[in-house]
């Protein structure tokens, strides 16, 4: 058994007992990895069911995947690019909490140092409805700048008509 079946263990152990603390007993070993899994959990379900409510024509089973096995942060904005939803992994890339983003757009991130080719990228392939994958550089909530990779995808309903953005990010160097 290696790690991932230990996380993805623990992590349907726990979900089962609906317990929100860490065991006193095991503090000094997972306390880490406890809320990284836990975290990861409630992402996964909160997406899950917003893809639901939306009726997304897109592969739900991505979330885990992108989360917890290459430990991407996923941002979801509405049509007009507000951002609607953003994992709590988030917070370790560039500083802010969900909640301080949910209703901004991602604009927020961006500052002088972020090339204009990219985001003309972006801005392309947004309007187009089409997918695009690119590195630009964002500013942290303290000011300081790093790189990100983005792959955004636009998320459709059954019926085709544009509900979503989705973007799968990690910082690079």
């Amino acid at each position: 058994m290696d790690i991932k079946d230990y996380d993805d263990a623990v992590r349907k152990f726990y979900k089962k007992l609906k317990i929100t603390q860490l065991p006193v007993s095991s503090w000094d070993f997972y306390a880490v990895n406890f809320d990284k899994v836990c975290d990861a959990s409630n992402d996964i379900t909160f997406l899950s069911k917003l893809a639901k409510e939306n009726s997304w024509e897109f592969d739900n089973n991505i979330f885990e995947q992108e989360l917890q096995e290459k430990e991407h942060i996923i941002v979801v904005t509405d049509a007009k690019l507000n951002i609607v939803y953003a994992t709590n992994n988030i917070w370790q890339m560039n500083g802010y909490r969900p909640e301080q983003i949910i209703g901004n757009k991602p604009k927020m991130f961006q500052g002088e140092k972020t090339c204009k080719k990219s985001l003309k990228l972006i801005s392309t392939a947004i309007k187009e409805e089409k997918s695009f994958e690119t590195i630009v550089t964002n500013y942290k909530q303290d000011g300081s700048t790093y790189n990100c990779w983005i792959h955004g995808q636009p998320i459709f309903d059954k019926k085709g008509k544009l509900i979503n953005f989705i973007a799968f990010e990690r910082e690079v160097a």
